[in-house]
């Protein structure tokens, strides 16, 4: 393997060397964590090569080094992804948590680094599953229908995760409730829906906290009304303090991909959103992802399933065809006539891409990775696509390209969710000390 890919940007791999310092992963009581990273990463990195990955200087390298300044959190979130993959089993981690509507385990990767451990997992798509097996596979179950599970036999929890899909409640019965002056409450207005899922496991459970993502569109769906029940039944039904904030993985990747976030605390915090490091945008390109004429690595769980490393370059079948691409080509100029804005995105090394989409098997259309004038473009790879949404290489894609396109489109972009669980785990971490510190009785 001749490099390793992060976030965005490549430094070259000692992957092996590592697998045995970091047999646990770290775990962050305190703000140390990106300094932890730092030192394991320079055990095998020269402070150039780390400099370059991160975009700033060797001397503020150096500076982290000697602790004349604190490096933000996100070094520490770029840094961990150096370190080979693996679950957390550790009976001493810092807190458990559940993943539901767990897709491909994105979420997962992100509270796992803050020394989480998993003891619950949901995901009904069997494609998911295999691919969420392959990564963490070896220990519990993944349960499927989260709406046949009870609620009390679902382990017990400090943090609840999951990216729920976004669906209308009906308004019908509350207003009818409304007009006879009747009470209701979450079960009548979210009854039906995945999100009633999610609010009787809190009922039941009482995590200390939780963390959802859903499309940036969650606001105004169904003309507000969607996010309006979602917000009240956390907040005022289920009693927790609940914060929400639309973040653009572009602080991580080059891709603009706008998200909801809403994380919720059992008990009141002082969290506020500007503890998420988030770095500025259009740092990270496409050429940071994309397959290389020379270093590309050579990963086990890859071969050459999307790259000849031999004549060094992407399979063939990734470019359009002649009638594919003429074809795409019409469409746009048909709806830039109607003024419309549809059709095909060209991307080049130094471009910030679209949102990749669950249906980017079809066409590729919303992103087409330029090959030259002449030549056809072609869409970018699995592992490029996996790249895109943050994942490490060490990420194996067990499943066909039809399904890992529909799976990396339907994911999270990992460092934004690492991000955001760096900014929640004092505040989970002090919650569990808090629960376990013994009862003072009045003598």
């Amino acid at each position: 393997m001749g490099t390793v890919y992060l976030s965005g940007g490549q430094i070259p791999d000692i992957m092996s060397g590592m697998i045995s310092a970091m047999n646990t992963p770290l775990t962050t009581q305190d703000d140390t964590a990106a300094l932890k990273y730092l030192a394991s990463a320079r055990q095998h990195h020269s402070q150039a090569a780390i400099a370059k990955h991160l975009g700033v200087s060797e001397r503020q390298v150096r500076r982290w080094e000697v602790g004349e300044s604190q490096p933000p959190q996100y070094v520490g979130m770029a840094l961990q992804r150096l370190l080979p993959f693996q679950s957390v089993t550790n009976a001493n981690a810092d807190f458990k948590f559940i993943d539901l509507f767990a897709g491909i385990g994105g979420i997962r990767l992100a509270f796992e680094a803050i020394g989480g451990e998993c003891v619950f997992t949901s995901e009904w798509d069997s494609y998911a599953q295999r691919t969420y097996m392959a990564n963490f596979g070896g220990q519990d179950p993944i349960n499927g229908d989260i709406t046949k599970i009870d609620a009390s036999d679902i382990p017990n929890h400090d943090v609840l995760l999951g990216g729920f899909p976004c669906q209308p409640f009906s308004i019908a019965g509350v207003s009818k409730k409304n007009a006879l002056g009747r009470a209701h409450g979450f079960a009548d207005e979210t009854q039906g829906t995945l999100f009633f899922d999610v609010a009787r496991i809190i009922a039941v459970k009482r995590p200390k906290a939780f963390m959802l993502e859903n499309v940036k569109n969650l606001q105004s769906h169904d003309k507000g009304r969607t996010f309006d029940v979602i917000i009240r039944t956390l907040r005022d039904e289920l009693g927790y303090q609940v914060f929400h904030k639309v973040i653009d993985g572009a602080h991580f990747v080059p891709q603009h991909r706008e998200r909801i976030l809403i994380i919720g605390f059992r008990d009141n915090v002082e969290f506020d959103w500007s503890m998420v490091d988030l770095p500025p945008k259009g740092i990270h390109t496409l050429g940071d992802i994309i397959h290389k004429k020379a270093g590309e690595p050579v990963l086990d769980s890859d071969g050459d399933s999307y790259y000849d490393h031999a004549s060094r370059k992407v399979l063939d079948k990734y470019t359009l065809t002649d009638k594919l691409w003429q074809y795409l080509q019409n469409y746009k100029i048909k709806h830039q006539a109607a003024g419309n804005g549809f059709g095909f995105g060209l991307v080049t090394p130094d471009s910030v891409t679209r949102t990749l989409s669950a249906r980017y098997y079809k066409d590729g259309s919303e992103i087409l990775f330029s090959q030259g004038f002449k030549n056809n473009p072609r869409r970018l790879t699995p592992r490029e696509c996996a790249r895109l949404m943050g994942f490490p290489d060490v990420f194996k894609i067990p499943v066909s390209d039809t399904r890992a396109y529909k799976q990396f489109g339907n994911s999270v972009v990992v460092p934004v969710m690492s991000a955001v669980a760096f900014a929640m785990q004092p505040f989970i971490v002090e919650a569990v000390k808090n629960e376990k510190k013994p009862i003072r009785h009045a003598a």
